[in-house]
């Protein structure tokens, strides 16, 4: 039963979109409504809001870490293991793509997915976020450098720790990460893709909402 109170908790915690709060709560355009229409930092940037675009990350990265780490620390005294962690890192990320709180329309997940490898251990986390940003560096595409985080992702756990369930889990959501950008994938090759901090044409400048 704890396992599963647990796995539920970290799915709801998972749901609460901050891309879609932070917006409403700065007047902004609702971030499902311009650009890739993906509620995410990188989307919430292309409304020329940086302050939005960060207070995203940070929140959707949070919610990742925090969801983890509660397990983590005190799931033991509860009975819950390896098994119960690796459950709240994939329920957290599911909630984050389908969240419940806003008809399972989320995000691609690559913040929270930043936020759940940092509570697996920082090491992890460290390292896969400065390959996110040595490729973002370099080639200025959010979902290529996604994409090859996501690849590196299961390998550094993998050598960090060797094989076990947790690496599992980081392996799945690996996984739905890039399922989730098949079609960033498509216009990458047809070299289509927007770059960071672009706008895209039918953002319409993600005008500010009016009161």
């Amino acid at each position: 039963m704890e396992i599963l109170i647990a796995t539920v908790a970290a799915y709801l915690i998972g749901s609460v979109s901050f891309a879609v709060i932070v917006s409403a709560a700065m007047g902004l355009a609702d971030p499902r409504s311009y650009g890739s229409k993906n509620p995410g930092a990188t989307n919430v940037l292309r409304s020329g809001n940086k302050k939005a675009a960060i207070l995203t990350l940070i929140g959707d990265a949070f919610k990742g870490w925090l969801a983890v780490w509660l397990v983590a620390q005190y799931g033991p005294r509860f009975g819950l293991d390896d098994t119960a962690i690796a459950l709240a890192a994939i329920a957290v990320f599911l909630g984050h793509l389908y969240p419940v709180f806003f008809k399972f329309k989320g995000g691609k997940g690559v913040a929270t997915a930043a936020g759940v490898l940092l509570a697996i251990h920082p090491v992890l986390g460290l390292a896969t976020a400065l390959t996110w940003l040595i490729i973002a560096f370099f080639f200025r595409y959010s979902s290529l450098a996604a994409l090859c985080a996501a690849v590196f992702a299961p390998l550094f756990d993998i050598f960090l720790f060797g094989e076990n369930r947790v690496a599992w889990a980081v392996f799945a959501m690996s996984a739905l990460l890039i399922w989730r950008h098949r079609a960033n994938i498509s216009k990458l090759i047809a070299g289509q893709e927007s770059r960071i901090g672009e706008k895209k044409r039918d953002a319409g400048g993600a005008p500010a909402r009016k009161h």
